[in-house]
C-alpha cells in the first residue's frame, strides 16, 4: 500500500472501530469484532450464554463469512442447530500475523459498507 492508500484504509477501519464505540461504549480488538461477526451470521443469540467452544466457532464462522466475500471460503449449508458452515475454496494469501490482520481488516471494512 502506497501512503495514500494507508491513510484511506486506517480511516475507514476508524469508521467501523467507531461504529462499536457508538454502540457498546469501547474500542473493540479483532476478536470481540469477529465474535459480533458470527453472531449476526449466526442470525441469533443464544438462550442463556455462548459456551467458549461456541464463541471460538462464531469467530470462525466470521472469518469464513469475510473470507467469502473474496472466494477463499463458500458457504457450505447450515447443521441441524442452525449453524451456518463454510469450506474452503482457496487458502487466502496472507502468510504471517500482519499480513493476516490487514486482510481480515479489509474484508470487515467492506462488510460494513455492505451493512449500511
Amino acid at each position: 500500500m502506497n501512503l495514500i492508500e494507508e491513510l484511506e484504509f486506517q480511516a475507514k477501519w476508524e469508521k467501523v472501530e467507531q461504529i462499536f464505540i457508538d454502540r457498546f461504549g469501547k474500542k473493540p480488538d479483532m476478536e470481540a469484532i469477529l465474535y459480533l461477526i458470527g453472531i449476526n451470521e449466526l442470525g441469533r443469540l443464544p438462550e442463556n450464554v455462548f459456551t467458549k467452544e461456541q464463541k471460538q466457532d462464531l469467530m470462525h464462522i466470521a472469518t469464513c463469512s469475510l473470507l467469502a466475500q473474496s472466494g477463499y471460503y463458500e458457504y457450505d449449508g447450515h447443521d441441524e442447530d442452525g449453524w451456518p458452515h463454510y469450506k474452503m475454496v482457496q487458502s487466502p494469501p496472507a502468510s504471517g500475523l500482519v499480513e493476516q490482520e490487514i486482510l481480515l481488516k479489509q474484508h470487515i471494512i467492506a462488510y460494513f459498507e455492505l451493512e449500511q
